[in-house]
């Protein structure tokens, strides 16, 4: 008997869960809502929101409109965005993870409390990522940002450093960048770095180690386009080599299960529970 098995620490984290569930209580009132952006990396729960009504735009649409209901996604916006929405009297729904929030504090606190000519604000993020837009939109766009100790180089190691961390990015990455800068600074220049690196993401790598080298087979269920998900799914390839990337159940190799007892299903922050529900099912449904 084929054993399937998902994954109970993955799924959304609380950011996502607390923005679709403002997306779905404010589509029960019946007005049009806007999205600026996806409001999660994941294309199946995109469509499943589009058909109750989520319009989702971008910021040029977004730059377009007045007098209507607009949310923010837990990735956050930069300050230009809220300015826009109340020169166009948009209503925000500001859906911005908890988390994010505060980073974006810290950061535009820091920004504005000394000469900016004295500091470098430095972001380890992906480039292009809403989340790290809006943390370099805190600074008037001046902020560094380095996807990875690849780009270290970029940074001046002869000026104040401050650095800060997309919620999603890796852990021992952000460590290993932090003992190089310390390594290659100057004597006299002040290095300060803030973990903002999120719990609920980083404490599922070791889960998910685990959880991928205790099946045979896995199929980790994803959008291409999540972040958090490439990451995740990189530990489950190496604790696990027979990994697949998948966005759903219509993506699933079953040439791949004949030999399989024991397949694990799991998923990233932005991948939705009733996806790997669909996934598991559709296993079963075919090995029976």
């Amino acid at each position: 008997m084929i054993n399937v098995e998902i994954d109970e620490h993955s799924g959304f984290c609380f950011g996502v869960t607390t923005a679709i569930r403002k997306a779905e209580e404010e589509l029960q009132r019946g007005a049009p809502l806007y999205c600026l952006g996806d409001i999660v990396h994941n294309g199946m729960e995109c469509e499943r929101l589009r058909e109750m009504g989520l319009i989702a735009i971008n910021h040029e649409e977004f730059a377009e409109l007045h007098d209507v209901r607009v949310l923010l996604r837990a990735h956050g916006e930069p300050p230009e965005t809220y300015e826009t929405a109340r020169i166009n009297n948009i209503e925000i729904i500001d859906a911005t993870c908890p988390v994010v929030l505060n980073i974006q504090k810290r950061i535009k606190q820091e920004y504005t409390t000394a000469k900016a000519e004295a500091k470098q604000i430095v972001i380890y993020g992906q480039k292009g990522h809403a989340e790290v837009l809006g943390l370099v939109g805190q600074t008037d766009g001046s902020a560094i940002v380095i996807e990875s100790i690849k780009e270290i180089d970029r940074i001046d190691f002869t000026r104040n450093i401050y650095l800060y961390s997309q919620t999603t990015k890796s852990l021992d990455e952000f460590r290993l960048i932090v003992e190089t800068i310390k390594q290659r600074i100057a004597p006299e220049v002040e290095f300060h770095y803030y973990d903002t690196i999120c719990r609920q993401v980083s404490n599922r790598l070791d889960n998910i180690r685990r959880f991928a080298a205790s099946h045979d087979l896995i199929f980790f269920v994803c959008g291409k386009k999540s972040s958090n998900g490439k990451v995740l799914y990189q530990e489950c390839l190496k604790a696990n080599p027979n990994s697949y990337h998948i966005e759903g159940s219509h993506e699933i190799d079953f040439t791949l299960i004949k030999d399989s007892q024991s397949i694990g299903i799991c998923g990233a922050t932005s991948t939705p529970k009733w996806l790997m529900e669909e996934c598991k099912n559709e296993i079963i449904n075919k090995k029976s």
